[in-house]
């Protein structure tokens, strides 16, 4: 059985995808994806990112950002160049997500950018 947070994002990458191309985007291009990860845990999102490193992935510097409730957090994200292809992208979600759940931290899902 699929986990019910990793089904929300396989969701999201239907619904994302399917917008992405009803607003015209360029579907015969490369598309930058950027993965989301968080932690309030600093030390963590480093192994994280160090363990995503050594899996041969680009790595984007950790930031720190306030949460609206005044927490810290710290995210950085995975960037990869893809098409908009829903299965490629889903099965690539399901591997940043099983890359959270293992370092114990948060994945934020996917975004990408209009391609003209």
């Amino acid at each position: 059985m699929i986990d019910e947070e990793l089904q929300h994002w396989l969701k999201h990458t239907e619904v994302l995808v399917g917008e992405l191309l009803a607003d015209g985007t360029n579907d015969e291009v490369y598309h930058t994806i950027e993965h989301h990860f968080a932690s309030s845990d600093f030390d963590l999102l480093e192994k994280t990112a160090i363990a995503a490193f050594k899996l041969g992935l680009e790595i984007e510097d950790p930031e720190e950002a306030e949460l609206e409730n005044g927490d810290k957090v710290f995210a950085f994200d995975i960037v990869t160049e893809q098409m908009l292809d829903v299965d490629l992208i889903k099965t690539e979600t399901k591997v940043m997500f099983e890359l959270a759940k293992k370092c114990k931290v948060d994945y934020d899902g996917w975004g990408t950018y209009f391609e003209e």
